[in-house]
């Protein structure tokens, strides 16, 4: 498969967090998109449940880094590509209703990969900090949350994967944890980096937490469609390293970016969207670099 029939091949979900709405409020708003029935699930997580009428459940619950309140976080099931219209309708309909993204809200992304072999985890990851600063930049990510809950790719982690000979799913494992840890606790320190891995081992998916929170529909599927596209890449190279790391350029950030995207193959006017969003926190001209007309 090309790059695109394997980046709308994969399944994702996603989690939104939001001020300003209730929970109870937010399960109804999904509700009036994916149909179905509202039910209060409880537990610590204070969670309001939504079967849609397909059967999949939606969530919108309660999130410690929010508040006292614990604000809202809106937690997708399974979704594939075809489910994105309906997503973005949620989020429409959830803006509509007072949800807010602050500074302290953010957008995660998990794109499902137990069908990755560990030599495509480690692809993703050398690629993904090979261009970590340019990606950041490009997602608008807030400095301060890169302090705590996104923290850059630990450097220590690529050296290790670099110097492993045989790459499965245990040195893998030992590569990312440092040590063996094959049954990661949901809490774990690692996963708060800009790319997890923690979930492996978990849930057999792989979390983008790089993204701020939005309640815009378009920059909510631009940021879904960046990851896919990376583990796309990422299933499809044959190796990949993470030499020569990218500097983050001002005087050229919006060229190298436009041209880093499609080489992602998100190219034409199906993509136009995507590359707006994750163009217009960027300096520079998409056309120019360093003051030289692109060819």
């Amino acid at each position: 498969m090309n790059a695109i029939e394997t980046m709308k091949s994969l399944t994702f979900g996603t989690e939104l967090e939001y001020t300003g709405i209730k929970r109870e409020r937010a399960a109804h708003e999904i509700r009036k998109v994916v149909g179905g029935i509202v039910r209060y699930a409880g537990t610590g997580y204070q969670t309001w449940e939504v079967v849609a009428e397909d059967g999949r459940i939606w969530k919108a619950m309660r999130d410690g880094s929010l508040g006292a309140d614990g604000g809202c976080e809106v937690v997708t099931p399974i979704l594939r590509w075809e489910d994105m219209e309906t997503l973005q309708e949620v989020v429409r309909n959830l803006r509509h209703a007072g949800a807010k993204a602050t500074r302290e809200t953010s957008q995660h992304v998990h794109i499902g990969a137990r069908n990755f072999s560990a030599a495509q985890i480690a692809n993703l990851a050398k690629m993904f900090y090979k261009q970590e600063e340019l990606i950041l930049k490009a997602a608008g990510t807030w400095e301060h949350r890169l302090a705590h809950y996104t923290a850059r790719t630990d450097a220590a982690f690529i050296e290790r994967l670099n110097a492993t000979r045989t790459l499965n799913n245990l040195t893998l494992n030992q590569a990312w944890f440092g040590r063996e840890n094959l049954n990661p606790h949901h809490y774990d320190s690692n996963r708060y980096h800009d790319l997890n891995l923690n979930n492996i081992w978990r849930t057999g998916t792989i979390e983008f937490r790089l993204f701020n929170g939005t309640t815009h529909a378009g920059e909510v599927k631009a940021h879904i469609i960046l990851a896919l596209a990376l583990a796309a890449k990422a299933l499809n190279a044959k190796c990949a390293s993470s030499k020569n790391r990218r500097e983050y350029n001002e005087a050229s950030a919006k060229y190298d970016t436009r041209v880093f995207l499609l080489s992602l193959g998100l190219i034409g006017d199906e993509f136009k969207n995507t590359r707006m969003h994750l163009l217009k926190h960027l300096p520079g001209n998409a056309a120019w670099k360093n003051g030289q007309q692109a060819a």
